[in-house]
């Protein structure tokens, strides 16, 4: 029996699929109906659809759009660290290419630059602002919804892929990251880009579709270096099996389609590797200047191993429900209260959905189109959620907005496979089984913030019981009757993760790691993040208080939270809990920038880890200095760690030295090189305060640089903060 998106495949198809007997013919190609008109069907849509379908779609991306731009601005820098990164990228080209954190090219960002680049090229455009820097996040979340409408609607119909597309809008992590300006945005988009390519080719078997499928993995690896690869393993083994081609095509098109993520992910690393290291910035995270450490190390097998040379430490044991800094590891992460309010809302209907469906497709052929999609999404979901619920290095619950197209997908292809066969008594029951896994699920985690629409909870339990009820016997009962059970089951499953989503597009996000939802709606947010400050249950890491429990900016070295090198001091007062803080400085349109300012959340108040995770406030005394004679150095200054550097460099659009990256652990720039720059007239001032040697590890190279200078040239205050000026020598 074929649907509306079949057509028959032709009769006596014998051909030899590579294992010496027939097959039964390929799986038949979605029916595309007439041509139709461009600006015609634009409104209209594929003749074959119903008249609803397009303007229903163009609804849904319409409101996406209105919803993630609400208020952008709230979040003024967002994650400072890559603003400065853009506004660097806007002013050099070199920059641009190599993702520095400053236009006078000492160091880059700690991940490979792709993410940077629509960005830096609508600040070239429009100039710096912090709409220029977040639409581009906003543009690209809209764009994933209708890539994921696109590849549910191929195999399920429009009603599925609205269904899909709803989910991950209403997804609240996916409405933080889509607004903020980390590299999940365009990692999450191109992910979901390669996958709607392998249904492509799943349907037809043509090469070009897996080719770029790899480009878009290329690109990904580009955006977040190996995080890309965690679904290549179910994608290639679903096309390896389900391909509609003989198997050693199959195998010989995969080959192409690895060589293709190769080359699209390889090009930018060989220029790199191969670029004498003298003339270009040093590779930030690493701790010998190679991309290639880099990417195995700090930011890949590091990541799964805890063992993170230069970053500030790993969390749980491999493999076991070890709680560590970052939180424990075992197979419920993604449902811990941790982590459970950003993505798991529809978490266990997918898993009910993903099951019944593949129930539901067991009789079809090898090739059998519908089951492969499920498998394509399935199979990409559980991969990343094993990798994110066992790893035991750095892990921040926003990084789950890779799960969310997955889980979309799996929700509205499971929930229109069992929707068609609902005459059957157990497909029926599978639908009603998600529904009240769904309202459960969201009783117990509103419960979690019971001070937070108290009545909700409860209007989602009964609505989504009622609407389960009704399910059971969608079969039986009349079609507007089935109709109406099934939106109010999908009405109580979205209520709550829609909730947050509004909760969360509501009030600003800034600061390194961001949760979503309301107050309470995480009691993580890792060191310096809002909600509950520190993994773990809120200390410091080795016990002992977090910096941000003393003041930001300012001078004197010594110890602070475990933190060797210059100790916090100065203006930035902050007590750990999120919108208790002083932001840093002034975001565009007046409003407090990144650092957990009132209304801000994100941030433990100014300057948490001593400004690792959070920036510093600019008061305008300092800016004014900062821009002084400013154009006639290289840098207009130095700060230990990045985040500091990039709140100064924001604040005065001038370069400034990241000394020691992100965490203030790399060995950059030594102190004999930067002796160098000082005496060569380089740099104008070196700021005090900040990170220096961190807790991975590092070189000391931070501390070293700190009391050179502290020995060797003239203080300087400006407002509440320290400066020393590197063209003054005390002696």
């Amino acid at each position: 029996m074929t649907t509306q998106h079949e057509q028959p495949a032709p009769a006596g198809d014998t051909r030899n699929h590579g294992g010496g007997h027939p097959e039964p013919p390929a799986a038949p190609r979605p029916h595309r109906g007439p041509r139709w008109s461009r600006p015609r069907g634009l409104w209209r849509g594929r003749p074959e659809d119903p008249r609803w379908a397009r303007p229903a779609l163009l609804g849904l991306l319409l409101a996406t759009a209105l919803l993630y731009l609400y208020d952008l601005s709230a979040s003024g820098w967002a994650n400072s660290f890559y603003s400065a990164a853009v506004q660097a990228g806007s002013e050099s080209w070199k920059a641009f290419f190599f993702g520095s954190l400053d236009a006078g090219n000492a160091i880059t960002v700690d991940k490979p630059p792709a993410a940077l680049w629509p960005m830096a090229l609508a600040v070239r455009v429009f100039g710096l602002s912090s709409w220029s820097v977040l639409v581009p996040e906003v543009l690209m979340g809209v764009a994933t919804v209708a890539v994921v409408y696109a590849a549910v609607r191929r195999r399920s119909g429009p009603a599925a892929g609205l269904i899909a597309g709803a989910v991950l809008a209403l997804t609240p992590v996916a409405a933080l990251m889509f607004r903020f300006n980390n590299p999940d945005a365009l990692l999450a988009l191109l992910m979901s880009v390669a996958c709607y390519l392998v249904v492509r080719a799943l349907e037809d078997g043509r090469t070009r579709w897996l080719v770029w499928a790899g480009v878009a993995v290329g690109f990904a690896f580009l955006t977040k270096t190996l995080q890309a690869f965690l679904i290549l393993p179910p994608l290639a083994l679903v096309y390896g099996v389900c391909g509609p081609v003989r198997l050693c095509r199959r195998l010989g098109q995969l080959a192409l389609a690895t060589l293709a993520v190769v080359v699209s992910g390889g090009w930018w690393v060989a220029v790199v590797e191969l670029w004498p290291a003298s003339s270009r910035p040093y590779v930030g995270g690493s701790q010998n200047n190679s991309f290639l450490e880099l990417t195995f190390g700090y930011n890949g097998l590091g990541r799964l191993n805890g063992e993170e040379t230069g970053s500030v430490g790993g969390g749980g044991g491999p493999g076991g429900a070890g709680g560590g800094m970052w939180g424990e590891t075992g197979w419920d992460r993604m449902f811990n209260s941790e982590t459970g309010g950003q993505i798991s809302w529809l978490l266990p209907a997918a898993l009910i959905l993903l099951v019944a469906g593949l129930v539901a497709t067991r009789r079809g052929g090898r090739t059998d189109t519908a089951r492969s999609s499920l498998l394509v999404w399935g199979g990409s979901l559980l991969m990343t959620a094993a990798v994110f619920s066992y790893m035991a290095g750095i892990f921040h619950q926003y990084y789950t907005v890779a799960l969310a197209p997955y889980l979309a997908a799996v929700v509205g292809t499971g929930a229109a496979t069992l929707w068609e066969r609902r005459e059957r008594m157990w497909a029926s029951l599978a639908l009603a089984a998600a529904v009240t896994a769904t309202a459960a699920w969201g009783y117990v985690l509103l419960n979690r913030t019971p001070d937070y629409l108290p009545w909700l909870k409860w209007a989602v339990l009964v609505g989504g019981l009622v609407a389960a009820l009704g399910l059971v016997f969608a079969g039986r009962l009349g079609r507007r009757t089935a109709l109406a059970a099934a939106g109010l089951g999908i009405a109580a499953s979205l209520a709550a993760p829609g909730a947050y989503t509004l909760s969360t597009v509501g009030e600003g996000h800034s600061g390194s790691i961001v949760t979503a939802g309301p107050a309470g709606a995480s009691m993580m947010g890792g060191p310096g993040g809002g909600r509950g400050g520190f993994p773990g249950g809120g200390e410091f890491p080795g016990g002992g208080t977090p910096p941000s429990q003393g003041q930001g900016q300012g001078g004197g070295t010594g110890t602070v939270g475990g933190f060797p090198g210059t100790a916090p001091g100065g203006n930035q007062q902050g007590n750990g809990a999120p919108g208790n803080g002083k932001g840093n400085g002034t975001a565009p349109g007046g409003r407090p920038s990144p650092g957990g300012g009132s209304g801000e959340r994100g941030g433990t108040g100014g300057g948490a880890m001593g400004g690792l995770l959070n920036g510093a406030q600019v008061d305008s005394e300092a800016k004014k200095l900062l821009e002084t004679d400013a154009g006639d150095y290289t840098w207009a200054a130095a700060a230990i760690g990045s985040q500091n550097a990039a709140s100064y460099q924001l604040g005065t659009g001038e370069p400034v030295m990241a000394i020691g990256g992100f965490n203030g652990t790399d060995p950059s720039p030594t102190l004999a090189r930067f002796k160098e720059y000082v005496a060569n007239g380089r740099i104008h001032y070196f700021i005090g305060g900040g990170t220096g040697g961190g807790m991975g590890g590092g070189s000391g190279t931070a501390s070293q640089i700190t009391s050179w200078v502290e020995a060797h040239f003239k203080k300087v205050t400006a407002g509440s903060a320290t400066f020393y000026d590197l063209t003054q020598p005390t002696s």
